[in-house]
């Protein structure tokens, strides 16, 4: 992570994984049995500052999320999907409209999911989504969007090439930890 002054362009600070001094050392491929690497690996795919001053960093291909003060010390981090092998399954990520940001939304494009994280804890509540080309489902779904109303707007990558709009409708209990496609129920005609 490196931080420029927005008004100036002049370099402040930069650091790795865990908030320490970053070095160029090729890690190899990602292993989930493996200790978790000390360093990111290429590419660190988001950093996203929340309201409250943390930066929330997409470490991809180690599937994680690593949390920081905006001065590099490093406060948590959550392992998700640790088997997920290839491009990894920390894409991208949003947070909720709420005042507080209660929650996360993380753009999962190898798993082809939409993951809900508490935001303190940065546990899964929920997911939704799955592999294919129709409505509600995801072809790599790759970025990840909340407008001022609460709706998530999603792009897809390789051959997705598309966006989704998912309607903000409130919150409810979860009451499973994967809701599937979210597809518009069918209107049954009174015949």
């Amino acid at each position: 992570m490196i931080v420029f002054d927005a008004d100036t362009g002049k370099y402040k600070r930069h650091w790795g994984a865990y908030g320490k001094k970053p070095d160029d050392t090729n890690l190899g491929r990602y292993n989930p049995n493996d200790p978790p690497a000390q360093q990111f690996r290429n590419p660190v795919h988001c950093a996203e500052l929340s309201h409250d001053g943390f930066l929330y960093v997409c470490d991809r291909p180690n599937d994680r999320i690593q949390v920081f003060k905006p001065d590099g010390t490093f406060l948590k981090e959550k392992i998700l999907f640790k088997n997920t092998l290839g491009d990894g399954s920390v894409w991208d990520i949003a947070f909720s409209k709420d005042p507080q940001q209660k929650y996360i939304y993380l753009a999962d494009g190898t798993n082809e999911k939409v993951h809900i994280l508490d935001r303190e804890s940065l546990e899964v509540l929920t997911s939704f989504g799955d592999g294919g080309r129709q409505p509600g489902e995801f072809y790599a779904v790759h970025s990840i969007a909340t407008d001022s109303r609460g709706n998530i707007f999603t792009t897809e990558t390789y051959r997705g090439q598309r966006v989704q709009k998912f309607v903000y409708k409130g919150l409810g209990p979860v009451t499973k930890q994967d809701q599937g496609v979210v597809w518009p129920k069918t209107v049954k005609s009174p015949m």
